[in-house]
């Protein structure tokens, strides 16, 4: 097994105004989630989140402390949520034994010293999509699926986005220190998410897409409402977003995408709205 990590230094708003492509797609996009036995990570300095993804195949893969963590064990000051977005698998927290088939997400949280991740058929490994924030408090691990969640329906087929969106990592449905997760599935024949679009200045977030036809791409929009700027992603690619950024999509296919957010408060609502027609 293999354990990597690139480290994300946190960009000025008026700095982010003269990167080219090049530069975006280094400091915001997250290319490599996944690889057979792996655990790759991106430690991001907006709010010091993880993002990460681990795809157990022929071997079980820890999740090991990283040198930015300066910590014995990944969750001595940290918490913990999963999504499994392939095969069925296994997620050990000490004695604990967690089993997650596709879609069902996990809480870990800080305090909990070995933390394994394994698929149930290596011919269809699981997928492991997490993050990780900083935590002051230990709150118990729980497994979280849809029929748990508090769904959110919005959106038309008329407007392109028809979604629902399952609020499960929140505070909501359990308790958690910062990190707030969920997943946003949207209906055949819409595309577009998070729109109009909105900042939180309290809170960063990342975007995990997935479901999306190899053949087919995401347009991400991030940037301050008055200077926008985009990426292509494909799937099973993730994007950092900073506080100050929007956070929004259109695809050239349906798709679904998990969001997570770390940062000074829990509330979902808390969103500043810009018009549509006032984006530039």
């Amino acid at each position: 097994m293999k354990t990597n990590y690139e480290l994300r230094y946190a960009t000025n708003p008026e700095d982010f105004r003269h990167y080219d492509t090049a530069r975006l797609r280094r400091d915001f996009l997250v290319e490599r989630v996944f690889a057979p036995d792996e655990v790759n990570m991106v430690y991001s300095m907006y709010d010091r989140m993880v993002v990460g993804g681990a795809m157990p195949v022929n071997e079980v893969l820890p999740l090991e402390s990283i040198d930015p963590l300066k910590a014995d064990f990944f969750t001595e000051r940290r918490e913990v949520g999963i999504y499994n977005i392939g095969g069925t698998g296994t997620v050990s927290i000490g004695d604990e034994l967690f089993t997650l088939g596709y879609k069902e997400a996990l809480y870990i949280g800080c305090g909990n010293r070995n933390v394994v991740f394994a698929s149930a058929d290596p011919q269809q490994p699981a997928k492991f999509y997490f993050n990780s924030a900083t935590a002051h408090a230990a709150y118990p691990c729980r497994k979280v699926t849809k029929q748990d969640a508090v769904v959110a329906h919005m959106g038309s087929l008329e407007m392109s986005n028809e979604r629902n969106i399952n609020k499960m990592l929140v505070n909501q449905v359990l308790p958690t220190c910062q990190l707030q997760m969920g997943m946003t599935e949207l209906a055949p024949g819409s595309v577009w998410n998070t729109m109009p679009a909105h900042v939180h200045s309290r809170r960063m977030e990342a975007y995990f897409y997935f479901e999306l036809p190899q053949d087919q791409a995401v347009c991400h929009f991030m940037g301050e409402p008055q200077e926008t700027r985009h990426l292509w992603m494909q799937n099973e690619q993730a994007v950092l977003s900073p506080e100050w950024s929007i956070h929004s999509a259109a695809a050239t296919h349906n798709y679904t995408f998990i969001w997570g957010m770390a940062g000074e408060n829990l509330d979902y609502a808390d969103q500043d709205f810009s018009n549509i027609t006032d984006l530039k």
